[in-house]
């Protein structure tokens, strides 16, 4: 049964030349699990409002949405706030109340509840969440993963049918984030709640899925199951969609000459089915069942020539001598100096007199040059320890020193903090003279981030218009432009797309390359295991470990890469497709 249809569905915001959304139909069968791809800025958000009747943008709208068979905008009220709910993709947006109990109570005492059910309810959703030791904490002390978790908690209270998610992992660390996506496919397998995810992260995601959509510039390009998603992207060596792969089928394609032609089923989408794939090839590559592999002709020879032919293709086309390029911009990056910008020395810091301590005799260093990425669970602390970096918080006991003259810039994980002005250049212009760059300076400096980050089409866009990637990356826009010698940065790469990440390292490369050091804080383990210099982990209030991305990262178990869990046993050290690549035409040749 159909539980939404969309046809002929336009959008276009107040005063736009162009559709946000173009002539979208689709249907969504009851109980299917749906993800939606796409850039940022390509109408994702917007089709997810439209879809939540109640948050529904201003503007001119054509087509027609039905919800079982009617018209969206005839649903009653309460049927539609009660059968459709949406986790939004910041969770500050979200949240109304003070302390987490009353939040988790307010929808149920708006739907008019007894007190028995909403008490009944609140016990059920708090062990299944493990929200018990929050339930009477204030919200302002919960970090940006645990709010999200209480907003799909808040949601899922009113027992919804239809349940839309904005980017509801982008500030979750990745065990959190493989916990609530696993809490989703239960609510998708066990209840039959249909599911509707517009995603960047997809290792966990697109495995569950029944069918992706892609929205482009506010087309639908594809719609279909994942595994066709890979196959059609497997035909088109130059597809920008690859990016949008998880990591198990962009090996797949890179490794498999002929992957646009493969057999539906041999096409591997999760950890488990990469990691058979990859030994059946080492076991070709090596000579091991010759007979049964290749039919005893001496064809692993062939194999290994194949996959490091491909290999060489697969180089070409995803590190291009592009300066945009991530592979070009590392290129060009210096190793970090013995330069010493910035050090933090047994800190301690509580929010309270008789609170906990966030911080506990923390120590660490910052050198010129480098780019540091801090990780750790949700709750760790880290951003806490962003905010005493840049002197933003005092701690109560250690020093934090900074280099004579050194000035930081700061990125904090809400971007809408840094908006002010009715228009994209508006902001930009404000805070250019805020850094006191000169005309001409100011202007081929903003000409610069525009194009980097993409938003010249956005200058006359007021910032809160624009989606949750745009707005990213338009914060991070005009903290650039204050130039500062240190940049931290907490979650930059939330909403992100694969391209814009890409823009994003390449323009961090560059700066490094200046002599600037960056302090990265993220979830992203794919981005910090790629670019980083120097990784750290945040637990107990102190850094437990620290070193290079290549051992930080092959010796943990979750907070490591796609690639280094699938070829682990084959290659220890391998952390992107780019390692295995460079190392497995050897390694499969030994034969």
């Amino acid at each position: 049964m159909e539980i939404l249809t969309a046809q002929q569905l336009s959008f276009s915001y107040p005063e736009e030349d162009r559709d946000s959304l173009h002539e979208l139909s689709f249907t969504v069968e009851e109980g299917e699990f749906v993800v939606l791809l796409g850039p940022s800025g390509g109408g994702k958000t917007t089709l997810l409002r439209h879809l939540k009747r109640e948050l529904a943008p201003v503007g001119k709208v054509s087509g027609m949405i039905a919800y079982k068979g009617r018209p969206l905008s005839d649903l009653p009220a309460e049927l539609a706030a009660g059968e459709i709910g949406m986790v939004f993709q910041n969770p500050d947006a979200q949240i109304v109340m003070d302390t987490v109990w009353h939040e988790l109570a307010f929808s149920m005492e708006n739907m008019g509840y007894p007190p028995a059910v909403m008490r009944s309810r609140l016990a059920e959703i708090a062990g299944l969440f493990g929200l018990e030791p929050l339930l009477y904490r204030p919200i302002h002390e919960l970090s940006g993963g645990q709010k999200q978790l209480l907003n799909l908690a808040s949601v899922l209270l009113l027992q919804p049918k239809l349940l839309l998610l904005d980017e509801p992992t982008s500030q979750l660390d990745p065990v959190a984030a493989r916990e609530f996506i696993q809490t989703l496919h239960r609510l998708n397998e066990e209840l039959s709640v249909t599911v509707i995810i517009s995603e960047h992260r997809l290792e966990e995601v697109l495995p569950l899925a029944d069918r992706v959509l892609l929205l482009e510039e506010g087309e639908l390009r594809f719609q279909g199951t994942p595994r066709d998603f890979v196959r059609q992207a497997g035909k088109e060596p130059d597809s920008t969609h690859r990016a949008y792969l998880p990591t198990a089928s962009r090996l797949f394609l890179a490794l498999q000459p002929d992957a646009g032609s493969a057999p539906m089923e041999s096409i591997p989408l999760t950890v488990r089915e990469g990691k058979r794939w990859l030994h059946s090839l080492d076991g070709i590559a090596a000579g091991k069942d010759t007979n049964a592999a290749s039919g005893g002709d001496g064809s692993a020879v062939h194999t290994s020539r194949t996959l490091a032919g491909t290999a060489e293709g697969f180089r070409a086309h995803e590190d291009p001598a592009s300066p945009l390029s991530p592979a070009g911009a590392s290129r060009t990056v210096p190793a970090p100096s013995n330069e010493l910008l910035l050090g933090c020395r047994e800190v301690t810091f509580r929010y309270t007199k008789d609170g906990v301590e966030v911080l506990k005799k923390l120590s660490l260093s910052l050198y010129r040059g480098e780019l540091l990425a801090i990780m750790g669970g949700n709750g760790a602390g880290k951003s806490t320890l962003l905010h005493v970096m840049n002197g933003l918080l005092k701690p109560q006991r250690g020093r934090v020193t900074l280099g004579k003259g050194i000035t930081s810039g700061f990125l904090a994980q809400n971007p809408l903090l840094y908006f002010s002005y009715d228009t994209v250049q508006e902001e930009l212009k404000q805070m250019a003279e805020y850094a006191g760059l000169p005309g001409e300076r100011a202007e081929r400096e903003i000409s610069r981030l525009l194009e980097i980050f993409q938003l010249e089409n956005l200058l006359l866009s007021h910032p809160h218009d624009i989606s949750g990637g745009q707005q990213q990356k338009l914060a991070l826009a005009m903290v650039m432009l204050l130039s500062p010698d240190i940049l931290l940065l907490d979650e930059p790469t939330k909403g992100l797309d694969p391209g814009a990440k890409e823009r994003l390292a390449a323009l961090l490369g560059d700066l490094r390359s200046r002599g600037v050091s960056i302090v990265l804080v993220t979830h992203d383990v794919e981005f910090a295991a790629r670019y980083a210099s120097r990784c750290a982990m945040l637990f107990d209030g102190g850094i437990t470990s620290e070193g290079a991305p290549a051992e930080f990262f092959s010796s943990n178990y979750f907070y490591t890469t796609v690639v280094n869990r699938m070829v682990r046993d084959l290659l220890p050290q391998a952390l992107t497709i780019e390692d295995v690549m460079k190392t497995w035409p050897v390694f499969a040749s030994r034969s």
